[in-house]
């Protein structure tokens, strides 16, 4: 393991459409040795099934060496086994040492797992944690652990009592924690964690969330739901349904031990397309920590290739957006080395009454003035939320430019240099010939290059255990 602070088993790779290995990563500090509570799972859309599987192969074969045995190989290598099979270890693992769920966005290949699995959970140990933003959170409470779809297994209204519901505060609790841990809490045994809030796509909203308890038509409970809606749920304005951003998440975890972090992002979409763009504030907060070396690795989707267009991909990257959102970052980080190295260039001041703009990211870059370009409106799109422009066309957003990245384009050490990106959530075809990962990458790493953004491309083998 070396110098390692992390160390990540990616159980699922993929945005589906097989059920198997869609998003569920595992997390702990190498500081700790598989001790109750040192895991923290973010997202599940695949628990169970996936420890099962990598498992299996690594299991004694001797009866005698099974129970009490310690792994000495796989991805779960130095667990002291309690049981002798595989799935009862897999149960064993997911009482005992996770810890708690960190869940991006409410969406069914980010939680189905969490639903399926939860039941095995021994009452006697207390209710596990589940901690997400308060909007992602209403929806697994409304609409997944509410006695229709699923048991409600949790604390809250009379419920099974395994799981219980912890709302964060987006973009960090600032009363906790000083100095870089400030809003930062408690994830699991050696590792803390703090969550900004991204973009997935768009929803149309047509019906307001109204309790059984409100009175039909009440005038007050309609305008008070519509003003205390998180965004991503459904909201009416007067009697026409709203277009509203979908919302997901993107976690920064920081190992006690050393400082180091690292970011697993949810769905997101590239701010250059999106009817709110928050990447940025990501990038922003990431970029000190890339810049001083504290932050040595990535997770983020990329779900498609760049054969896809931008009205297909439903909140989703392709490397020509991933890309285009790394030269931002890598924007982000120069500044931040150049003011470390005292070289940084004075910026002009505004002139009166000029406002002064912020870095560029490529949704700054957009003619906004032209009709129909830009933020689409509701009435300029189609039966899919595809963005259309005046004439019903198509409007095609790989116009739009990232930061200019000529100012390190010859430069030795490029600003990202060092830097691991793990893709994960692709979209599998499900087809006879090269996998899309396998393209995806090839992608990446070609754009990246040619922008001499310095970082590398890899995709998660959920049998190779990750140590960052």
């Amino acid at each position: 393991m070396g110098n390692t602070s992390f160390q990540v088993i990616v159980l699922g790779p993929t945005g589906g459409p097989r059920e198997d290995a869609v998003t569920g990563i595992l997390v702990r500090s190498t500081s700790t040795n598989w001790t109750r509570g040192s895991v923290i799972a973010v997202d599940a859309g695949t628990m169970l099934a996936g420890i099962v599987r990598l498992m299996e192969p690594h299991i004694p074969t001797t009866k005698s060496g099974r129970a009490g045995a310690v792994l000495k190989s796989g991805p779960f290598k130095g667990l002291k086994l309690p049981n002798k099979s595989a799935q009862a270890n897999a149960a064993h693992v997911f009482r005992d040492i996770i810890g708690g769920f960190f869940i991006t966005h409410p969406h069914l290949d980010h939680v189905s797992g969490l639903a399926m699995n939860t039941p095995i959970i021994e009452a006697g140990n207390g209710p596990k944690p589940v901690s997400a933003l308060p909007s992602v959170l209403a929806a697994i409470k409304n609409h997944v652990f509410n006695d229709i779809i699923w048991p409600n297994l949790s604390d809250e209204d009379g419920g099974a009592g395994l799981l219980t519901y912890q709302r964060l505060v987006e973009g960090g609790n600032p009363r906790l924690g000083v100095g870089e841990t400030r809003g930062y809490i408690r994830a699991c045994d050696g590792l803390t964690a703090k969550c900004l809030s991204v973009s997935h796509g768009q929803s149309w909203c047509s019906t307001p969330m109204i309790p059984d308890s409100a009175a039909v038509g009440d005038p007050w409970t309609i305008l008070t739901m519509e003003l205390s809606t998180p965004p991503g749920s459904p909201r009416l304005i007067g009697n026409q349904p709203i277009m509203s951003s979908v919302e997901s998440s993107a976690f920064f975890l920081r190992d006690d031990a050393t400082g180091d972090e690292i970011v697993v992002f949810g769905d997101v979409e590239p701010d250059s397309i999106s009817l709110e763009p928050r990447n940025r504030r990501v990038w922003e907060t990431a970029a000190p920590k890339i810049a001083t070396g504290k932050l040595p690795a990535i997770f983020i989707e990329c779900s498609y290739t760049d054969s896809v267009h931008d009205p297909y991909l439903y909140g989703h990257l392709c490397p020509r957006h991933l890309v285009a959102e790394l030269t931002v970052l890598a924007d982000k980080v120069l500044n931040v080395q150049e003011r470390m190295e005292g070289t940084e260039k004075k910026r002009k001041r505004p002139i009166m009454g000029e406002p002064a703009f912020a870095d560029p990211s490529p949704r700054n870059k957009r003619p906004q003035s032209i009709p129909g370009k830009g933020r689409s409106s509701v009435a300029s799109r189609g039966p899919f939320n595809e963005p259309l422009d005046n004439m019903g066309e198509f409007i095609d957003f790989d116009e739009f430019e990232p930061p200019d990245s000529s100012r390190w384009a010859k430069s030795s050490k490029p600003p990202l240099l060092g830097l691991s990106v793990y893709i994960i959530h692709i979209k599998e075809t499900l087809n006879d010939g090269l996998y899309p990962g396998t393209r995806i990458i090839k992608e990446l790493q070609t754009r990246s290059d040619t922008a001499n953004l310095g970082c590398q491309f890899f995709l998660p083998d959920p049998q190779d255990p990750l140590f960052i």
